[in-house]
């Protein structure tokens, strides 16, 4: 293929505009590339592939491998019903020949097609490709209008909807213009290069040519370009001095997507600010000025950090003054809230927690503070009964850091700057820790506190937040979850897969509601709880590879087990569908479930038993029971799934020689009440009319 060849097999489409948003860039270029592909096709025009690029100030999508004509393609349009085209004598009727003029084909061209359970007459109509740049104008508005970013909104006299003002349009194919106009602003082959560094605009004749001739003119349109001059610029600069950069990727994330030019520049502030809290410093650099926190060889912060300038390496020197006054005021008043902060023991603090208003129905944080200690109480008294004293005193004090000063400034140091003035008080380190981790994990497998007093905190605050919501009806519904439960109970399940403590979720969802008695129909709302709980556990087993059947089987469970022994099961119940006794068995029992009574009879009575297969089973039944019970007790659950397998001949021989519905109603009950007690056995292990045969 030659270059020229190549060129013309390309499109771009570059969107100039004001500086966007760095978090508007990510989603943007995910729209282009999607809603590229399905634009494309759309249009019948095939292509090898598509590449996007975002900077502040252009998204660009390049379209790879688009021949020069438009696919054929046969078009079916469906037009009225076969009965309202035709008479009983099969000629066509006025409906049908106005359906086909108005689709130019003749009557006699019209098929019978079936849609929606009826049939209907269909023009086939056969269309020929167009060269692509009669398309291609449609398409990139097209595409451009499908970018739907946040707080799209019309700038001056403009119509369009955009993020920012667009202040020009670069289209080509090849190297042809593909002529189109939005709002006025006629598209061309022109683009512009780095606002300050290189601010003429240029043309681009040579799609192939479009990076490189952004890089002349001081803009590094690639983003993962960008974070790799970022990272390897940055190690190079703090590598004589034997530190780096801490690792951060959401700030990488965000600083890729300010800068068109990136240059790190290396900067200091003075020692005196590291005795402040090293996460007050590290979220001042990062929050307000997008700082990177630097350490040394020993994972300790260091007074060195990294500024991304977006200019030239001449610079430096006047980003890095300025970077260092601006740091200088903000460790400033970082300082002051700490001094302030510090005066007044957390303690001293609980009464103003009655000032700040958890939820309007559900009273100040003081009242759900309240809760979290009677939780944690329980919690205690269940995990750690030498330890319930620690337990308290930080339920106590879990929630005051809140009206503190530097966490008014910065709340995603919450539990943080708990821990510090817990420490700076001279409470017990477990008691400082556990303020700090009551908020982890912060999703489902994240990191779990390390210590039984911080996870039976956060235990108690989530299982609070989500009795009390659920006590007032506020419960998520469908992708709406404004008060974060979700993730509430996400983070609980996690902890009790994770820790293995003696609790079901149906005894914490019962003490949470306990706090809550004047909140109205508990039974209904604990319901609710244990359905939503059921729910998010599915989701967890699934993700972790379970099969849907197995999942089904256990979910009922999972309420009343400990969820380490849920897992038990399923990692039992998948190694036994391998054996070659678990169709036959589930085939059984089966059976059992088809015309057991839903209800429980009165307990079988021996002497009624008359047939010799059905006294069998209920010998069977009664001899194995004893070991089963010590197998779930010692959670050895392969063991009682082969111990269950051996009823799997007696309940065949039930069925192939007893008449369960035998005339004597005492016998027949007696009967239904056997299959009853055999299901009830098996359905200690798992519910097995949910699994599937292997």
């Amino acid at each position: 293929m030659t270059e020229n060849a190549l060129n013309n097999s390309l499109c771009l489409l570059e969107i100039g505009t004001e500086d966007l948003p760095a978090r508007f860039i990510p989603p943007a270029m995910k729209q282009l590339r999607e809603n590229a592909e399905k634009i494309f096709r759309e249009n019948y025009v095939p292509f090898a592939g598509i590449r996007t690029y975002g900077t502040p100030r252009r998204l660009a999508v390049i379209v790879d491998g688009i021949p020069q004509m438009q696919e054929d393609r046969v078009k079916e349009v469906f037009g009225p019903s076969k009965k309202a085209a035709f008479d009983i004598q099969g000629n066509p009727t006025k409906a049908a020949r106005g359906f086909a003029a108005s689709q130019g084909v003749s009557v006699e061209r019209l098929v019978i097609m079936q849609k929606d359970k009826g049939e209907y007459v269909v023009a086939v109509i056969a269309e020929k490709g167009v060269h692509v740049t009669e398309v291609l104008p449609d398409i990139l508005k097209k595409l451009l209008f499908s970018l739907h970013l946040p707080k799209s909104m019309r700038w001056g006299d403009r119509t369009i909807r955009f993020a920012r003002p667009i202040r020009w349009l670069l289209a080509l194919f090849g190297n042809t213009v593909i002529r189109f106009e939005v709002d006025g602003i006629q598209s061309d082959m022109v683009t512009k290069g780095h606002r300050f560094l290189s601010p003429e605009a240029f043309q681009i004749k040579e799609i192939s040519e479009y990076k490189n001739l952004l890089a002349n003119h001081s803009v590094i349109v690639d983003s993962q370009e960008r974070k790799k001059l970022i990272i390897e610029r940055t190690a190079k600069l703090l590598e004589p001095l034997g530190e780096k950069v801490m690792p951060d990727e959401e700030l990488l994330d965000t600083v890729v997507n300010l800068v068109e030019y990136p240059v790190p520049v290396i900067a200091q502030f003075s020692e005196e600010y590291l005795a402040l809290p090293s996460e007050l410093l590290i979220t001042v650099m990062k929050g307000h000025q997008k700082y990177f926190a630097v350490e040394n060889k020993a994972g300790e912060l260091t007074n060195h950090f990294i500024v991304i300038s977006n200019t030239s390496g001449e610079n430096a020197d006047t980003v890095r003054i300025g970077a260092e006054r601006v740091i200088r005021a903000r460790f400033e008043d970082a300082r002051f809230y700490y001094e302030e902060d510090t005066k007044k023991p957390l303690v001293e603090r609980l009464e103003e927690l009655k000032k700040v208003t958890f939820q309007e129905s559900l009273g100040s944080v003081y009242k759900k503070t309240e809760r979290i200690v009677s939780n944690a109480g329980f919690l205690a008294g269940r995990i750690v009964p030498s330890g319930k004293e620690n337990v308290i005193r930080a339920a106590q004090l879990v929630k005051t850091d809140l009206v503190t000063g530097v966490v008014r400034e910065f709340p995603e140091l919450q539990g943080v700057m708990g821990r510090y003035y817990a420490l700076h008080d001279r409470e017990e380190e477990v008691v400082a820790q556990a303020i700090q981790e009551h908020y982890l994990p912060t999703h489902s497998g994240g990191k779990l506190p390390e210590t039984d007093t911080g996870t039976i905190l956060s235990l108690a605050d989530k299982i609070d937040t989500i009795a009390a919501f659920f006590s007032i009806g506020l419960v998520p519904t469908g992708s709406e979850d404004p008060f974060a439960l979700r993730r509430a109970a996400l983070g609980i399940i996690t902890i009790l897969f994770g820790k293995g403590y003696d609790l079901t979720i149906r005894e914490l969802a019962e003490q949470a509601l306990s706090n809550l008695q004047e909140a109205g129909n508990m039974q209904e709302t604990e319901n609710a709880m244990l359905k939503f709980f059921e729910g998010r556990i599915e989701t967890v087993l699934l993700d972790q590879g379970y099969s849907p059947d197995l999942v089904s089987s256990i979910l009922p469970l999972s309420m009343v087990l400990r969820l380490q022994e849920v897992r038990h099961r399923l990692d039992a119940l998948r190694e036994f569908k391998k054996k070659e006794e678990y169709n036959d068995f589930l085939a059984a029992v089966k059976r059992v479930n088809n015309i057991k009574p839903k209800q429980a009879l009165p307990e079988v009575t021996y002497q009624l038993l008359k047939e010799e297969q059905e006294k069998q089973l209920k010998e069977k039944l009664d001899s194995i029971k004893p070991a089963l019970v010590k197998h779930v007790k010692n959670n050895t659950f392969q063991d009682a799934l082969m111990l269950l397998s051996s009823l799997t001949e007696p309940i065949n021989q039930f069925f192939d020689h007893v008449l369960v519905m035998d005339k004597s109603e005492e016998i027949k009950q007696n009967r239904l009440s056997l299959l009853f007690e055999v299901w009830q056995t098996v359905s200690h292990i798992a519910d097995f009319s949910k699994l599937q045969t292997s």
